[in-house]
């Protein structure tokens, strides 16, 4: 006969909705317990299933829910789309959510009873009552701002050469917060994905000029900014831009906002990328998806790396040529530049920076070593500025 544990199992089991949660090893070793039929095998298989719920925190109702919430099935997706749901599929639905609070409120007193064990000779695991329907219907209300799959949780994204999304798990933190000047510039592209967000129109963006002055940070930073209104950044290399369309199939429908983030991108003349990315800025619709922005950022304000040889030959179209590929910029509907910050705007970020990491030491020191400093680097910026500061916290030698 069946004990309360493997009834659950059972049950477990025969949820069809949510059949994608079960790729989580702590279902997998949860089932393993369950088909033990000695004490020794349930002791070991059930270390197993604490230990696997030890890597995720030590929670088991907090990995349930962090999994089911993000989970990409059937229904979720009919509803982010905005399509019916069939009767059949939505009692499913709830019928699963329910099997799987009481999966996730399970408790190491649960085990202990089913082992004839005292619970002191186990080791713990945290559990509480999690009603998940309830949770579940909130997701849905939010799922603009919360989105499905990988993308519930993360900000963050790249395009793996095995041509897969995947979470960078080590993604830049950096908040708009934390930077100092180039606020007018910042403001435009802060302002430009706000109207993205709301559904106005809104234009790829193109950061371009100097280095060091925080255009890749920029990028980052807004993800960050607005992730809880529903914004994910999906990084790509310049090289990767033929799979654009494919990246685009991936997102198309869900209901998030994705800036498809290029960095350093510029491109040789005879570049097969630079099609690509032409189609993608001119709107085709192989190669965009409503739900996208492109933000891209350059050192060079016109893209393509332009040789004398360019503009002299036998080409009768040679004055074309040059337009097509001199006007590529001109196809982002935004062109932010960051120049180089004179001598004023270099100190002030200096001093700023020094400000917020108490840095002890006479204004006109910080001056007089934050331009040795920026000499000695060659040019001033504003990476030079923080890589000045943090010489300064290292307490090594400028």
């Amino acid at each position: 006969m069946e004990n309360r544990l493997q009834q659950l199992h059972r049950r477990l089991c025969s949820c069809a909705v949510f059949r994608g949660v079960f790729s989580h090893p702590v279902f997998s070793l949860f089932g393993e317990y369950c088909k033990q039929d000695t004490k020794m095998g349930k002791v070991d298989a059930y270390a197993q299933f604490v230990a696997e719920i030890y890597n995720h925190g030590g929670s088991l109702t907090e990995l349930v829910k962090e999994v089911v919430l993000a989970d990409e099935n059937v229904y979720i997706k009919a509803c982010a789309e905005g399509t019916n749901v069939a009767a059949c599929i939505k009692a499913s639905l709830e019928r699963e959510l329910n099997i799987l609070s009481e999966f996730a409120a399970l408790t190491c007193m649960d085990f202990a009873v089913d082992m004839d064990c005292n619970e002191a000779e186990l080791p713990n695991f945290s559990s509480f009552n999690a009603y998940l329907p309830l949770l579940y219907e909130e997701r849905l209300r939010n799922i603009r701002k919360h989105g499905y799959g990988i993308f519930s949780t993360k900000c963050m994204f790249r395009f793996t050469d095995e041509k897969r999304l995947e979470a960078i798990s080590s993604a830049d933190k950096i908040r708009m917060s934390h930077f100092v000047g180039y606020e007018e510039e910042r403001e435009k592209v802060v302002a430009n994905t706000r109207a993205f967000i709301e559904g106005r129109p809104a234009a790829n963006v193109l950061l371009c000029g100097d280095a060091g002055a925080g255009k890749s940070s920029t990028v980052k930073a807004i993800a960050n900014e607005f992730f809880r209104d529903g914004v994910r950044l999906i990084e790509l290399r310049k090289d990767q831009l033929r799979f654009l369309p494919e990246v685009m199939g991936r997102i198309n429908g869900n209901p998030l906002k994705f800036i498809i983030f290029i960095d350093d991108l510029s491109f040789n003349q005879n570049d097969d990328n630079f099609s690509m990315l032409k189609a993608a800025l001119e709107g085709s619709a192989s190669a965009m998806s409503d739900n996208a922005l492109i933000y891209a950022t350059s050192n060079r304000r016109h893209i393509i790396k332009e040789s004398f040889g360019d503009r002299e030959g036998d080409d009768v179209h040679r004055n074309d040529t040059l337009q097509e590929t001199l006007s590529l910029s001109e196809r982002f509907g935004l062109t932010v530049l960051f120049s180089k910050p004179n001598k004023a705007l270099y100190l002030t970020i200096v001093k700023e920076l020094a400000r917020r990491f108490d840095v002890q030491m006479e204004e006109k020191e910080l001056e007089v070593q934050a331009e040795a400093f920026a000499l000695r680097k060659g040019s001033r910026s504003a990476r030079c500025a923080e890589q000045f500061v943090n010489s300064l916290l290292s307490g090594g030698r400028i």
